[in-house]
């Protein structure tokens, strides 16, 4: 029988969009048809979205995107500027980022393995890529752990990550240079995560509330939704940048009806573009048009655009194409987690 170094030897490496030109290529897309034509589109929207000074960009994440090899293009959106805000899933956020933070990593697999093996061999599998279910496990309780050392109340998600981001501060460091938990931390950009328990987060606060069953802390997804339809009504207008769909979708498009309802003149989305492989037939949120969320008041339609790709072949080259643009060079940082860094001062 095999055994785990087996499976678990060639790593994931993760894509750097700053080494890699891709205008021209991208460029070149827009005289073409299909996918290849609405990419285009969707990449000069996003440009469009960081030349705008008035707008505030909300970049949603799901899918399994990290362990596929998309945290540095992330990281690089945090660290110059392209993004002022985040929405995730917890799985993106905890049990990739973070846990390589934690200095552990993805590997190169393939979906055609004998899974009872794996399971016997304690490696998870995402399709073609494996974890270490036992460095998974350090994760989980590596979160319980800074839930035990925090005060016992209510916090949203975005406390929460920022806490992680202190965490790594104060242990040395992330093991690995691009984190995007702790590059979010060092330049005050927000990650809200409004499913937090499915993730290893989730694993963690069930080990602190069980261990602290009389006083404990606990997960306030309505803070979350507040806390974000404050920075909309803070920012004004916002573009938003979504990769796959789910809850950080339908979450960031809904801060709009929730902004209006508190303040009664919140615009819409001025810029929205969203890249996935779902399909809008089964009424499904996930593959829903953004001129459908313009039904609801959420998504103006003047420049939204629909992709359909797997997220590793276009985010690449929609963030790619944006980076090497430029205007991400004269944007002014808004810093929105100092909205409630500042409020917490003054309490």
């Amino acid at each position: 029988m095999a055994n785990k170094k087996d499976y678990l030897k060639d790593v994931v490496k993760h894509i750097d969009i700053k080494e890699h030109n891709v205008v021209s290529l991208v460029d070149s897309m827009k005289h073409m048809a299909f996918s290849a034509r609405d990419l285009n589109r969707a990449a000069q929207i996003y440009d469009m979205m960081l030349n705008d000074k008035e707008c505030a960009v909300i970049l949603t994440l799901a899918g399994s995107l990290f362990s596929a090899g998309l945290k540095k293009v992330v990281y690089d959106l945090i660290s110059n500027n392209m993004v002022d805000a985040i929405v995730s899933t917890g799985a993106i956020m905890v049990d990739q980022d973070f846990f390589e933070a934690l200095g552990f990593k993805h590997y190169i697999g393939s979906p055609f393995v004998d899974d009872n093996e794996m399971r016997d061999l304690h490696i998870d599998r995402i399709y073609d890529t494996f974890i270490d279910e036992d460095e998974l496990r350090i994760c989980d309780d590596t979160t319980a752990e800074i839930f035990d050392n925090l005060e016992p109340r209510p916090y949203s998600s975005r406390e929460l990550l920022y806490e992680f981001g202190r965490y790594l501060e104060n242990n040395g460091g992330p093991k690995v240079d691009d984190s995007v938990i702790y590059a979010a931390y060092k330049n005050n950009i927000p990650i809200f995560v409004p499913a937090f328990s499915d993730c290893s987060a989730g694993f963690g606060i069930v080990m602190h509330q069980h261990k602290n069953p009389e006083k404990h802390l606990s997960f306030d997804s309505g803070k979350d939704f507040l806390e974000l339809t404050q920075i909309k009504m803070h920012a004004g207008e916002t573009g938003i940048f979504m990769i796959g769909g789910g809850v950080p979708k339908n979450f960031t498009q809904d801060i709009v009806v929730a902004a209006e309802i508190l303040q009664e003149d919140a615009s819409m989305h001025k810029y929205a573009i969203q890249i996935t492989v779902a399909d809008d037939r089964d009424g499904a949120l996930s593959g829903s048009t953004l001129k459908e969320a313009s039904s609801w008041g959420k998504v103006e339609t003047t420049f939204e655009q629909m992709v359909y790709s797997e997220a590793t072949i276009a985010m690449p080259l929609v963030a790619g194409y944006a980076y090497h643009k430029g205007a991400w060079k004269n944007r002014n940082k808004n810093e929105f987690q100092k909205l409630f860094l500042k409020e917490k001062a003054e309490a």
